[in-house]
């Protein structure tokens, strides 16, 4: 029943009366409340961190953890799914932005990104509506994890000055390498100390402490020290007036549509691959799946609306997702409350948030954005298949040199090549019989019992063969043809499920030169729809039922015999 659910068209009509509320239990208030608040003493603190890496006013923030979730909360179908921002949709945010406003002041960026945001949540509404819900499974998993590690050393180092306190005109990973270096004498000791103090927290806590609220910690603490110990007198620098109260209305710029589409593309394809990951990732028996175009619907109508109250582009996180669930949230409403949370912050607590020190925030940064960059996930990958390590290679390297956003371009040319490659070139096994039994597997050093019929050559191709693949399978067979110079040789259809035209035109001249040569062709195990494009082509009528046999065991029986 949830499949079908879940496969059903995404409409706008379909939203009424969340299935959360309809179903709310008294039991689970409680949990709720609980797991919201907790939940927003860290995602509040991450938040305002993100919107510096952003190039934002740290409001914005704020605002973004309150819109969204709200939004998400009542038309969304993850019940954990924490729902504001991350580090990655933080950084493609700052890439885009930088590139339109370059120092045009507070009141442009503010613009700039509320153009961003709705243009990104309009992408992932069309997107829902046109049952794209399919699109993120082009990014590959090797490929996302060197996109996020090359999104989290890009991080780092934007944050690094920061955390040192000195200033220097932003350029490429390269330059601001450079300049970091170069500007190591000129750290202030004093901003460099309450950052590797707010680290030292952070990691500590999250080692000793894990459920512990550690940013919220981290903050308030700073916070006391800027205001009990006047550190601004030695160098350290704040965040300075935060604006209390509600966000303003912000109308996007139609001038600038032209030039931030190609980034919200960007965006809103990494907003909804990290949304449905987590949500997938938290989801527990009994709950509703995640429907990744109503995933799409909610998600887009989440940022859209959150661009016009001052808001950045939102998604779900992986890391608050999961304080969200640990914390036992059982619906949305944990969301509702964190969402609450945020906006009580805005109205009461904006003065305390503008004493913060940056170097807080870009110590908040690196801590969690660090986490982005996973050594065991590549290791895992070149145990398994070095090729596919390599590509993750090239993502990471596509973020850290080209740009984010042409970073993420790279990443999917990457994904796309990497399954044209594997398309193109589809495994052709030579076929044994396990002693003793009816079962054809591939002949390996690990089973030189398996049974070989002097005379016979059993191969079994894989996957579809189509035009990009007809002639590498052509190739592949001829050769063990060739090294066994067989009287039949029998292809078991069983591993392809689709035979296109040119691949067909192949097999056929393939019949023809092994007819010539003295050899048989039998085919075995076809699909019916494999069938039917056979027999209704000249190689059924050569091959005739004779050789077109139901299984591989009666081949063998018949050449036996």
């Amino acid at each position: 029943m949830q499949q079908q659910h879940a496969d059903a068209p995404a409409s706008p009509a379909r939203f009424g009366v969340p299935d959360w509320i309809r179903a709310y239990q008294s039991g689970w208030l409680k949990p709720d409340v609980v797991a919201g608040l907790i939940a927003a003493a860290v995602v509040i603190p991450k938040a305002l961190a993100y919107a510096t890496i952003a190039g934002l006013p740290v409001q914005v923030g704020l605002y973004t953890v309150f819109v969204p979730m709200v939004i998400y909360a009542l038309l969304g179908t993850s019940r954990p799914l924490s729902v504001s921002t991350t580090t990655t949709l933080a950084i493609l945010t700052g890439s885009a932005l930088a590139a339109v406003t370059s120092g045009d002041g507070a009141a442009s960026i503010v613009t700039a990104c509320a153009t961003l945001t709705l243009l990104s949540g309009a992408v992932l509404v069309l997107a829902g509506l046109l049952r794209l819900g399919f699109v993120a499974n082009f990014i590959s998993e090797p490929v996302l994890v060197g996109f996020k590690a090359g999104i989290g050393i890009v991080i780092v180092l934007d944050q690094l000055p920061k955390l040192l306190g000195i200033h220097f005109a932003k350029g490429s990973f390269l330059q601001n390498l450079l300049h970091i270096v170069q500007g190591i004498p000129e750290t202030s000791l004093a901003t460099l100390a309450v950052g590797a103090t707010t680290v030292a927290v952070l990691v500590a806590m999250e080692h000793f402490t894990p459920r512990a609220p550690a940013p919220l910690i981290a903050v308030a603490g700073s916070i006391a020290a800027m205001k009990l110990l006047g550190l601004d007198r030695y160098g350290v620098e704040a965040v300075g007036t935060v604006p209390t109260g509600l966000p303003a209305v912000t109308l996007p710029d139609v001038h600038l549509l032209a030039q931030l589409w190609p980034a919200a593309l960007g965006i809103a394809l990494m907003s909804f691959t990290e949304t449905i990951a987590a949500g997938r990732a938290f989801a527990q028996t009994g709950e509703p799946v995640p429907q990744p175009n109503r995933e799409l619907l909610a998600t887009g109508l989440a940022t859209a609306g959150g661009a016009l109250l001052g808001a950045m582009p939102a998604g779900g996180g992986t890391t608050q997702t999961a304080v969200n669930r640990l914390a036992g949230a059982r619906t949305q409403l944990a969301e509702l409350v964190t969402a609450a949370a945020a906006l009580l912050t805005a109205l009461l607590l904006a003065p305390f948030i503008g004493l913060m020190p940056h170097a807080t925030l870009a110590a908040v940064v690196i801590v969690y954005s660090v986490g982005l960059i996973k050594p065991a996930e590549f290791r895992a990958i070149i145990r398994v298949r070095r090729t596919e390590f390599v590509w993750a290679l090239v993502a990471a390297a596509g973020v850290v040199l080209l740009g984010t956003l042409q970073g993420i371009v790279a990443a999917i040319v990457v994904s796309l090549v990497a399954l044209a490659y594997q398309m193109s070139d589809p495994p052709v096994h030579v076929l044994g019989r396990k002693p003793g039994t009816n079962v054809f597997r591939p002949r390996s050093p690990e089973h030189p019992e398996d049974e070989v019929f002097p005379g016979l050559l059993i191969l079994r191709p894989e996957g579809r063969v189509y035009f990009a693949n007809a002639q590498q399978v052509g190739r592949k067979a001829q050769a063990f043809v060739d090294e066994a110079r067989p009287k039949v040789v029998v292809l078991d259809m069983g591993g392809v499920f689709d035979l296109e035209y040119t691949a067909l035109k192949m097999l056929i001249e393939a019949e023809k030169r092994l007819s010539d040569s003295g050899t048989a062709l039998w085919l075995t195990r076809l699909n019916p729809g494999v069938l039917e494009m056979v027999q209704r082509s000249p190689l059924g009528q050569t091959l005739g039922r004779e050789r077109m046999i139901l299984n591989t065991e009666q081949a063998v029986a018949r050449f036996v015999k």
